[in-house]
């Protein structure tokens, strides 16, 4: 009768000490891709695919961290909820022997919107992230948002005879959040705050009223970030941010940029 061969026992390499001396941030998985389900402002829900980032801290006397962890983590659900996120962020931290995590869910966010003037539908898309820290026991929980809006000139409006140059903007809302905040009420600030926001189906007195509104409305990206502070500032559910406005010259070869960094707790 032949002998069964036993199975040979594999090294843990990630496992063994490190003598360098030298901890690592963050050390984990980048740009992997997985379905997740977000409730609305409206009472819907919307199914999507998220881009996640996903990190621990390495103490310096660990060579490497268990890269496959992540990966079974994110897929022990079929859809991430974002009621469920938290959870995910503490599972990771917990089962990668971490005293800190991180993970940046990224997905494509559509708001239906009404034309201002004929009421047409249509579909918005925004990019939304959901960003969470894990330090010890405690946790803090970011939104993020990217909304397209159009911007008008003050300059130009002011020296020009006639017309004003305009372009095509992005406003980028990053808020650490105490309690619930709406995607969609961030989205509303950026708009609001812009010369004018955008549609995606405009008929013919729309397209004249968006562009009045704007020509009405001027404003630099110094405006719009300070706009868009104040608003913010106002909202005792935030306890910092960073707000961010990025003009797409339309008679320059480069962008307008500023940006305001504020912590409230500070």
């Amino acid at each position: 009768m032949n002998d069964i061969a036993k199975p040979t026992q594999i090294e843990d390499v990630q496992s063994r000490a490190d003598t360098r001396q030298i901890p690592i941030n963050r050390v984990g998985i980048k740009d992997i891709y997985h379905p997740v389900r977000v409730k609305d402002r409206s009472g819907g829900e919307q199914h999507t695919i998220a881009n996640f980032n996903m990190y621990v801290n390495l103490p310096h006397d660990f060579k490497g961290t268990h890269m496959s962890r992540f990966v079974e983590i994110l897929h022990h659900e079929r859809e991430i909820g974002v009621s469920s996120f938290q959870a995910l962020l503490r599972e990771m931290t917990e089962r990668l022997n971490a005293d800190a995590g991180h993970i940046e869910m990224s997905f494509p966010y559509f708001v239906m919107k009404k034309a201002p003037v004929s009421g047409v539908e249509s579909l918005m898309d925004y990019k939304a992230s959901l960003i969470g820290e894990q330090q010890g026991e405690e946790a803090c929980m970011r939104v993020k948002i990217v909304a397209a809006v159009t911007s008008l000139c003050p300059c130009s409006k002011k020296i020009s005879d006639y017309g004003a140059h305009n372009q095509r903007s992005h406003i980028t809302i990053n808020a650490k959040i105490r309690e619930h905040v709406w995607i969609e009420e961030l989205i509303d600030i950026a708009e609001q705050e812009a010369s004018c926001e955008l549609y995606g189906i405009l008929k013919r007195p729309d397209e004249k009223h968006v562009t009045e509104r704007a020509y009405d409305n001027p404003k630099f990206v110094e405006d719009i970030v300070r706009d868009v502070a104040v608003r913010l500032n106002s909202d005792d559910r935030i306890l910092a941010y960073t707000v961010e406005s990025e003009n797409f010259e339309s008679i320059h070869n480069h962008s307008a940029y500023a940006l305001i960094e504020w912590d409230k707790e500070v």
